[in-house]
């Protein structure tokens, strides 16, 4: 496809699932809670398991990419909340990672097994790894992980408005690994372009999972490294499965990303401009509490946060995408800023829009009773990466948020059409955000 075809079919696929009061009116989306599929991924017992020990640096820092921070028990059910929030947290995405040179590790891939918090060993290297799809002719000392998304986990709720939250999520948990990177002083390189319909084959994934997106870290060195020598057994990441050719033919369709070129990342990944600026043991705690908001109480953020956070958010991201996000703000209570519509930093018009904010979040309070709700928008050349650079920016939000101690919550129901023309834009509203006390 040229970048234009990509552009067209993201759009399409965008455009067929927009929420207006109409369509949410005729599709509540009311669902049996008793017929959810599993939201852990398991291989069979008889693959060797490796515990995850926090006094390890390595395994410590991808423990952190996807824990387990909280249980939530409810009658007859409970649910397990972990780093990186997930949309209704029904968490589609998977972590896998590729484990080369690193002392008292076998070299080999590894799936993260989040439930028992540990790594399952699913393939044993030899002269072969996941370089030769990534980074062709590279051979990576380090680590290299793996975004993968079990979509039905997502689907058996939202349909076909899932292919948003897929990759929206996938995103989300990008910015858990940039965050874990970050308090190992690692860097990292996110790619979105690579062969991942191959990948998604030889990995034993049918169409019950797709991969998103690679995370390198560690030292490159040019040494070609030839693809797996076996495919791997298929594995169900759910204990049920129902397709959907929409979401199916939404990722076969934007797969392909024209307007990324692999680079060849010569020696150590350690260039890039880190996002946070926080206390170490106190970003430890953010990730280990990072909790979606479910209600404000309206209290205001001072402009010295706001700048600290949107300082976050405006660092760049660590990839050679060149996927553009442009953010708008609805400020309802920031200490010396007037309220009103802005397009990032300038001011479009002023009044109370709270009201507003409310509706076109499908009558979400949150949007009406945050300091600010954020609109991420978007005139993409390839639509998987730019919702997941949504999502990507999503997380940092969180963090960096949380870490001020203001709340933030995700919002991904709003009204498209009405909601780019309230903000007068033509761009596709990809993600809307709040923050507040």
């Amino acid at each position: 496809m040229t970048i234009t075809q990509l552009e067209t079919a993201g759009k399409s696929f965008h455009d067929a699932t927009k929420h207006s009061p109409l369509s949410v009116m005729l599709d509540p989306n009311y669902v049996d809670a008793s017929t959810q599929p599993t939201a852990f991924k398991s291989y069979p017992h008889f693959y060797r398991r490796f515990p995850l020990e926090e006094n390890n640096p390595v395994h410590n820092f991808i423990r952190l990419t996807s824990a387990i921070t909280f249980e939530k028990k409810y009658k007859y059910d409970s649910y397990q909340l972990r780093v990186n929030p997930s949309a209704g947290a029904l968490y589609p995405t998977e972590i896998y990672v590729q484990i080369r040179g690193i002392k008292g590790i076998i070299d080999g891939i590894y799936h993260l097994e989040v439930a028992t918090n540990s790594l399952t060993l699913i393939y044993e290297l030899i002269d072969d790894g996941l370089e030769s799809y990534i980074l062709p002719n590279c051979l990576v000392k380090g680590l290299i992980f793996l975004v993968s998304c079990a979509y039905y986990r997502s689907s058996w709720k939202y349909k076909n408005r899932s292919l948003r939250y897929c990759f929206l999520d996938s995103g989300h948990h990008i910015g858990a690994i940039e965050a874990a990177a970050y308090l190992q002083q690692k860097a990292t390189q996110v790619i979105f372009n690579f062969d991942k319909v191959a990948l998604n084959s030889d990995l034993g994934f049918e169409n019950k999972e797709f991969v998103n997106a690679a995370v390198i870290s560690g030292e490159t060195k040019p040494k070609p490294v030839r693809k797996l020598r076996l495919k791997l057994p298929f594995v169900c990441p759910t204990d049920y499965f129902e397709v959907n050719s929409f979401i199916e033919a939404g990722y076969t369709k934007t797969v392909s990303n024209k307007s990324e070129t692999n680079l060849f990342f010569n020696g150590s990944i350690n260039s890039q401009v880190l996002p946070f600026n926080c206390q170490k043991e106190q970003f430890l705690q953010t990730i280990l509490t990072r909790r979606s908001a479910r209600a404000f109480k309206g209290g205001a953020i001072s402009q010295s946060e706001w700048q600290q956070i949107w300082h976050c958010l405006k660092q760049p991201l660590p990839t050679s995408s060149k996927e553009q996000i442009e953010i708008y703000l609805i400020i309802n209570s920031v200490e010396g800023m007037e309220s009103g519509l802005y397009q990032e930093f300038k001011l479009i018009k002023s009044g109370d829009f709270s009201e507003q904010a409310k509706y076109l979040c499908v009558n979400q309070a949150l949007a009406r009773d945050s300091a600010i709700t954020l609109f991420l928008t978007s005139t993409y050349n390839n639509y998987q990466t730019a919702m997941q650079y949504a999502g990507w920016l999503g997380q940092r939000l969180y963090l960096i948020s949380n870490y001020l101690g203001i709340s933030c919550s995700g919002i991904g129901a709003y009204y498209d059409d009405e909601t780019q023309e309230f903000l007068g834009t033509n761009k596709d509203i990809l993600y809307a955000l709040a923050i507040g006390r």
